[in-house]
């Protein structure tokens, strides 16, 4: 009866078997993966890494990258701490984090080399070890560079504590010494421990804006080996600049005018900011603009006195056609009900004062010289011409597009791993905790639903045929999720630009979160949520960023009883103050849940010359009494379903349901 079972699932696979076996054409090919995975399975978990809120902090975020949040220091630790001094272990970590860096100063220090070498080469090859151990050989030699893949394969697989074997090593490392390779070697060993450690990195969301370099953390980024990236509103807000939304083409450059980072527009994307200048130089010559200096966040951010004066001017200038833009799609959109941001017909330009619900307030700024009192929303002649050129310099740019496919390719919406559901910002509930129903194009989506056409519409507006029926629609709602009350990604009443440039009042300057930043704190709430996006396990997390943690104040990241961490990294300057720190990572590893409180970043110049680490505090979220194995995993899950089809494969072959291959 079991045979006939077996045979009837086998011919109902056929298919699928025939085309398995074009991989595994023998039993003894199909034996030997099956034992590859069940060894596999017994594997202790890799690494997961999270980070977020990056916001071009580039610097900073390399330095993480390359340290593990601590993981690297804790393995130097682990492998050295009764033998090395501090400072010794100190100069080991900065070697492997900088390895280039590091040797050039050591070059300069005077130091016998070739003992230098041969100590550090030993060394290294013990950390190499040690992170290695996690995986296959298999997984390791494709991790290898290639000029020195096989070296450091007999490295790592020969005990030292054999007397031959460590002949052998010592033979190994004093040629490589003598034929003047040492430094070569040291970086492929030093980047490969950095490579070993960290086995996924999860970014989740807003790589953009307000710091220097998210360019070059893109860069980064897309030759990582393996990553996932859940969109923020600033990501968002990038996407449909690049799709060609002119709205967000200004806010876009708003942003990179208030914190100084023209820059990243011009050499980072190429994009023309002459017209800009131009225009603002000639319309704004008489203003001051004093509410639109640029927020300088570092000491080496040292602006001259016409620098700042232009940067004003054009700040001022673009935000007056970024409202401009905005109500355009106000009025074209109804269904937003974002009638309340058409503010600029609220100032009376005679009196200087602004006019909202029979209430006057006093402003800070009253030159308007391109708004026509008729109909303020219209924009000038030099204004379109200005929008235009702008426009073709986004959607022209050859490094944002290659920056945005990389974005798409491994970027979505939200990303459940591991028993953990990821995503930036929001999940719009009503005030009574349950899912809140949002119309798009009058149909009602919410929880994953939501998500998943908030992702699709994205898709639309950047890769969408010009002929979709959907496009137009899609182009500005992406502008949307920037700043719309019931965007998943940003999930406020407003975003209250314009009472912040102009209007004294505080009051109208705040922005109220959604019920989903309050009812988060709520345990039964994450579960709701949880079971929403079928997230499974015993010990199941939302993880989320887009809002700061203020530790100064007290508030701390994790909540709901272990449910939910807030892992909003900090990493930006202009919130330093507010927080009180520079944020927080996780790290994920076979043992449990580590989360990284990191102190400011000073400079990778003091991290290499001084040894200068993040100052860190490492917070145990979450341990395992059990060390968690690959077969625990989504992957583990994965493999078992092969496994499985493989136990059909070979039973195919045995009864000669399908004939192996020679």
């Amino acid at each position: 009866m079991l045979e006939m079972i077996q045979e009837e699932m086998i011919m109902r696979d056929r298919k699928y078997l025939e085309l398995l076996s074009l991989n595994f054409p023998t039993i003894a090919a199909a034996s030997t993966e099956i034992i590859n995975l069940e060894a596999i399975l017994n594997l202790p978990k890799g690494t997961e890494h999270f980070l977020a809120d990056l916001h071009g902090e580039h610097e900073a975020f390399r330095h993480v990258l390359r340290n593990a949040s601590g993981s690297i220091k804790r393995k130097v630790n682990e492998i050295f701490g009764g033998t090395l001094r501090e400072t010794e272990k100190k100069e080991l970590c900065t070697l492997i984090y900088y390895p280039e860096q590091k040797l050039q100063l050591i070059k300069e220090s005077g130091l016998d080399l070739g003992e230098w070498y041969d100590v550090t080469l030993n060394r290294l090859v013990k950390v190499c070890q040690n992170v290695s151990s996690k995986y296959t050989r298999s997984k390791v030699r494709k991790a290898l560079p290639a000029e020195f893949s096989y070296i450091i394969q007999e490295l790592l697989h020969e005990s030292s504590a054999e007397p031959n074997k460590q002949a052998y090593i010592n033979v190994i490392i004093s040629t490589i010494i003598d034929i003047h390779r040492a430094d070569e070697f040291i970086v492929a060993m030093c980047n490969l421990i950095q490579r070993l450690t960290i086995d996924s990195l999860h970014i989740l969301g807003d790589i953009f804006d307000r710091g220097p370099g998210p360019h070059i953390i893109m860069d980064t980024l897309c030759s990582y080996h393996n990553f996932d990236i859940q969109w923020g509103n600033h990501d968002i807000l990038w996407m449909g600049a690049a799709a060609g939304n002119d709205a967000c083409i200004a806010n876009v450059l708003r942003l990179a005018m208030r914190y100084a980072n023209h820059s990243v527009l011009e050499d980072g994307y190429g994009v023309n900011l002459l017209p800009l200048a131009t225009f603002a130089m000639d319309v704004y010559a008489d203003d001051p603009c004093t509410s639109f200096g640029p927020k300088s966040d570092t000491d080496s951010d040292i602006l001259d006195d016409k620098t700042v004066r232009l940067l004003a001017q054009m700040h001022k200038a673009i935000s007056i056609i970024q409202f401009k833009l905005e109500a355009a799609i106000i009025r074209r959109r109804p269904e937003f009900g974002m009638s309340d941001r058409l503010l600029l017909e609220h100032i009376d330009l005679k009196r200087g004062v602004f006019v909202l619900d029979g209430k006057e307030y006093e402003m800070k700024d009253c030159f308007f010289p391109t708004l026509d009192p008729s109909d303020p929303y219209a924009l000038t002649a030099a204004e379109k011409d200005v929008v235009r050129k702008l426009h073709d310099s986004f959607t022209h740019s050859e490094k944002l597009h290659k920056h945005l496919t990389c974005l798409f390719r491994y970027g979505c919406m939200y990303n459940v791993c591991n028993s953990n559901l990821l995503f930036h910002a929001s999940m719009p509930l009503n005030e009574d905790g349950t899912l809140k129903e949002i119309d798009i194009l009058g149909k009602k989506y919410k929880g994953k639903e939501l998500l998943c056409k908030v992702g699709q519409l994205i898709r639309t507006a950047y890769f969408g045929d010009r002929h979709d029926p959907e496009k137009p629609f899609a182009l500005d709602y992406i502008w949307y999720l920037w700043c719309g009350k019931d965007s998943p990604a940003f999930d406020k009443s407003k975003m209250a630009t314009f009472e912040r440039y102009f209007l004294y009042d505080k009051e109208l300057h705040k922005e109220e979160k959604g019920a989903y930043y309050t009812l988060r704190d709520r345990e039964e709430i994450c579960d709701m949520i949880l079971d929403e996006f079928g997230v499974e396990g015993e010990h199941r997390h939302i993880i989320n960023g887009h809002v700061p943690v203020k530790a100064v104040k007290g508030e701390k990241p994790v909540r709901a009883g272990g449910k939910l961490m807030v892992i909003d990294g900090g990493f930006s300057k202009a919130y330093h103050p507010e927080t009180g720190i520079a944020g927080y990572t996780l790290v994920y590893h076979s043992r449990g849940f580590q989360l990284v409180q990191h102190e400011p970043f000073s400079s990778t110049q003091k991290a290499v010359e001084e040894g200068q680490d993040i100052k860190s505090t490492t917070q145990l979220v979450e341990l395992s009494s059990q060390r968690m194995m690959v077969k625990d995993t989504d992957k583990g899950k994965e493999l078992m379903v092969q496994i499985e089809d493989l136990k059909k494969l070979l039973a195919a072959y045995r009864t000669g349901m399908i004939k192996e291959r020679s």
